[in-house]
C-alpha cells in the first residue's frame, strides 16, 4: 500500500479524530505537541477497539453488579468503617502561607 493510500486508510479507521484528543487535551488543560497528539491518538484508538471486542461478548446471563467485590456476610473483604478523629487542622494550618482558621487560602490555578 503506497503512503498516501495508506495515511487515508488509518485516518478513515480511528475512532478518535484529532481534534477529539485536542479537546480532551484542553479539557485536562494540557499543552500536547504534535507528535503527542499522534501518539495518544493512537493508545487511545486501541483502547476505543478493545471496548469494541469486549462489546461483543453475550453478557445476558451474567448479573449486573454495583462493585466487582461480593458484598455478601462471609466472602465480603471490605473492613468496616470507622470514624477517627484527625486532630491536624491547626498543624496544617501552621504551615500554611495564608491561613484563615479552619481554612487556608492557595494562589489560583485555574484562569479558564
Amino acid at each position: 500500500m503506497r503512503a498516501c493510500a495508506r495515511i487515508f486508510y488509518l485516518e478513515s479507521t480511528m475512532k478518535i479524530s484529532r481534534e477529539d484528543v485536542l479537546k480532551v487535551a484542553a479539557l485536562a488543560n494540557l499543552e500536547l505537541t504534535p507528535e503527542e497528539v499522534e501518539m495518544y491518538r493512537g493508545q487511545l484508538d486501541d483502547i476505543l477497539t478493545y471496548i469494541d471486542k469486549l462489546n461483543e461478548l453475550d453478557t445476558s446471563a451474567v448479573e449486573p453488579m454495583a462493585q466487582v467485590v461480593a458484598a455478601s456476610g462471609s466472602e465480603s473483604t471490605l473492613r468496616e468503617d470507622t470514624v477517627v478523629r484527625a486532630e491536624v487542622a491547626a498543624e496544617v494550618l501552621r504551615g500554611a502561607p495564608d491561613p484563615a482558621p479552619p481554612y487556608f487560602r492557595v494562589p489560583r490555578v485555574i484562569e479558564k
